[in-house]
């Protein structure tokens, strides 16, 4: 992705103000799981996930310019696209993927690992890595680990596991990336994202448009599906992503993985209660217990720590 550019730096109150920022887009996406579980099964999930990012990349197509002076040029447009590819299209086939082999809650929790992969990322990138991340990801796989069911549907779950974990390694490629390439660029947020965003749509169709019976859709979907999907496109993937793009770039490593799992107990609660999914109740608190201890664990003792 090029050479490193420096993490953008701000004072004390916008710290805090930024992390207020990243947990509103964690109640943003808690609903998302449930959604794609209950809402729309049936539905492929390679068509899903092409319909989610098209929508996406309609609503910041406006702003795709090419702007030599404001530092897109094609170098950096290229780059851009690429993160963008990984960052969600990637993400998104292997994540909805995993719908067909867990239970939503489940998805959520599964992604406890992604800071994990957040700090490995960051730390391999700049060559140090603190060994409290180490320890707080620990943790975190121990207390993903906790809620995996036992018995029959154990190798699917397995699978779903692995999918979910490959959809960690994109969204965590993505963001450091992401924070290496962005502080060099002069143009706004949304010029930016719009190329992000274009980005993923091309990475979901390449892969996912030769392997979906576009010609069966039209029978199955509803209008109720067609609902979903416009609010995971232009609400969760638009507006969600956006906001999280724009705010991980002024916090440190630390603090990025600390809130890329904070969407896990609102999501979980979500699917549990909203949803009504089945939860071994110790053994969901267990997990949720040993993910906190890890978050706090992970959580920087200072604004560049």
């Amino acid at each position: 992705m090029g050479a490193p550019g420096p993490v953008d730096t701000v004072d004390a109150v916008d710290y805090r103000a930024t992390m207020v920022h990243l947990l509103l887009v964690s109640l943003l996406w808690a609903a998302s799981p449930g959604l794609i579980k209950h809402e729309l099964a049936g539905v492929p999930s390679s068509a899903i996930s092409v319909m989610r990012l098209a929508l996406t990349a309609l609503m910041f197509a406006p702003w795709l310019r090419l702007r030599a002076r404001t530092g897109l040029s094609l170098v950096v447009v290229a780059k851009l696209m690429t993160i963008g590819a990984v960052q969600f299209g990637l993400m998104y086939l292997l994540y909805l993927r995993a719908f067909a082999h867990l239970q939503a809650h489940e998805v959520f929790l599964f992604t406890a690992l992604t800071p994990m992969f957040v700090v490995a990322v960051d730390g391999l990138w700049q060559r140090r890595i603190a060994a409290r991340h180490v320890l707080a990801a620990v943790f975190g796989v121990v207390g993903a680990v906790v809620i995996m069911p036992r018995g029959e549907s154990t190798a699917s779950v397995v699978e779903g596991f692995l999918l979910v974990q490959g959809a960690n390694l994109c969204f965590a490629l993505g963001q450091v990336a992401y924070r290496r390439v962005r502080p060099g660029l002069s143009a706004p947020e949304h010029r930016v994202f719009a190329w992000l965003a274009l980005g993923g749509f091309i990475a979901t169709v390449v892969v996912a448009a030769p392997i979906t019976s576009w010609q069966t859709l039209p029978s199955l979907l509803t209008a109720r599906h067609l609902a979903v999907i416009a609010f995971l496109g232009v609400v969760s993937s638009g507006l969600g992503f956006f906001m999280w793009n724009s705010g991980l770039r002024r916090v440190n490593a630390g603090t990025l993985a600390v809130f890329n799992n904070a969407k896990i107990p609102l999501g979980v609660l979500v699917s549990v209660i909203v949803f009504q999914e089945l939860a071994d109740p110790t053994r969901l608190a267990t997990s949720l217990l040993l993910l906190g201890v890890g978050v706090w664990m992970a959580a920087p003792t200072t604004a560049t720590d």
